[in-house]
């Protein structure tokens, strides 16, 4: 049981390519507070909500698919193609560890 001022939200790091975070006037990590289950789909809907320019850069607005040419990876390991609702690792959740967002590069 949760005693009064606490909460159930966790403060996570979300690590921006350099074009989103010009975009949305930050520097460095952008840290928010995601409601459990952190997820994803959570962190992308917190981010948007703080920072509306960013709506439809990071996901289609359609299909809230992530864009074809960025990459999410969590704890080193590239998460781009697991599910949005998946939770992330407690290290995430933690905020000790940062969502990357990265911009991919194609090319040869």
């Amino acid at each position: 049981m949760s005693s009064a001022g606490e909460s159930n939200a966790a403060t996570v790091r979300v690590a921006l390519p350099y074009h989103l975070r010009n975009l949305a006037k930050v520097e460095g990590d952008v840290l928010l507070e995601v409601a459990a289950p952190v997820t994803i789909r959570a962190v992308l809907d917190a981010l948007e909500a703080r920072y509306p320019m960013l709506r439809g850069t990071i996901r289609e607005y359609e299909t809230g698919q992530r864009r074809a040419f960025l990459r999410f990876f969590v704890c080193e390991e590239d998460w781009s193609l697991e599910s949005p609702d998946k939770a992330l690792p407690d290290a995430v959740a933690a905020g000790k560890e940062p969502l990357l967002i990265l911009g991919a590069i194609a090319g040869g």
